[in-house]
């Protein structure tokens, strides 16, 4: 028996041994389902035991798994209980957990709140970047502990440095003046916009994943990107200019109101926005549990990942779907 295990493999060991599904049990701990396979074959080298049985079908525990299992937790236990004594690690809460939003009104921001409730004893900062590409610089730089946005639209050495997990699929909308000749309509179709031109964020390099997003969905269908304009600051900001400028605006079905403008959902086909829930790869704090947590349970509860056939994604945002991993 070896006389130090690391508690990264006893944490995994203990969250394979509950759900007895090595999927499940990575994204429980925020960890590639690969890296979990490697922590779990380490220990039991380690051990010199076989802990699980594994097929395609199921997992279980070994007798020698189950034997491991009480002394596992206890361990953990201890753990967590010394850093909560000294004030350190996700046992205590630790330093306030800094969280971008984006937006008062949006999926981060409902995360947020009921992350809130259900951890009283985390002390979250909300921020309002307002554009994954903005936050991430500071989460890569520690400034930022999370943030919620399209990951597909950040370049890849950006993501070698980033964990995240695929919170909410948002209906696009578009947000019409009053008078626009769609207005009337419940849903636009995409091919009905035709020849208009729609502002979606070029001139900020703050929400570029947003921009390019809007560059794939408008391809094919005679839809112009608005020439870039200066980064807007504010809801009310914003909309004087949208106003001014006689823009219609691509957005979301979460997305804040605009006094005498209209926001219709897109259709034909149904473009959907991937929200994800971003943070810096190594973090352990209990807020991020708890935002974990509360996303799931809302997803659960609303449906925020369920997909129909008509629905359409990028294909940067198809590669990183639950459904094509």
């Amino acid at each position: 028996m070896p006389s130090e295990l690391s508690p990264r493999l006893l944490r995994g060991f203990v969250a394979v041994a509950e759900e007895l599904h090595f999927t499940r049990a990575a994204a429980r701990l925020y960890v590639a389902q690969q890296a979990l396979s490697r922590d779990v074959r380490s220990l039991e080298r380690e051990l010199g035991a076989v802990l699980f049985v594994r097929s395609t079908r199921r997992v279980t525990l070994t007798p020698e798994g189950e034997r491991l299992l009480p002394y596992a937790r206890g361990v953990l236990a201890a753990h967590e209980a010394l850093d909560a004594a000294f004030g350190r690690g996700p046992a205590a809460g630790g330093r306030p957990l800094t969280v971008d939003v984006a937006a008062p009104v949006s999926t981060g921001s409902r995360v947020l709140e009921a992350a809130r409730e259900a951890a009283p004893g985390v002390e979250f900062v909300a921020r309002y970047y307002s554009g994954l590409t903005a936050a991430a610089d500071d989460l890569l730089a520690g400034g930022l502990d999370v943030a919620f946005g399209r990951v597909a639209g950040l370049p890849r050495e950006v993501l070698r440095g980033l964990d995240h997990r695929l919170v909410r699929y948002e209906r696009v909308a578009v947000l019409l003046p009053g008078r626009h000749r769609l207005a009337d309509l419940d849903e636009v179709p995409l091919a009905a916009l035709e020849g208009e031109t729609l502002y979606a964020g070029a001139g900020n390099p703050g929400t570029a994943e947003w921009t390019s997003y809007a560059a794939d969905l408008f391809a094919g269908y005679g839809i112009r990107l608005a020439e870039p304009f200066p980064k807007i600051e504010g809801e009310r900001e914003f909309a004087r200019v949208v106003r001014g400028r006689g823009w219609s605006v691509l957005a979301t079905s979460v997305f804040v109101g605009v006094e005498g403008m209209v926001l219709r959902p897109l259709t034909d086909p149904v473009p959907l926005s991937p929200v994800s829930m971003v943070w810096r790869r190594g973090l352990r704090h209990a807020g991020l549990t708890a935002l974990a947590d509360a996303a799931r349970a809302a997803g659960a509860r609303e449906g925020w990942l369920a997909r129909a056939p008509d629905t359409w994604l990028p294909r940067a945002d198809e590669a990183l779907s639950p459904t094509t991993r």
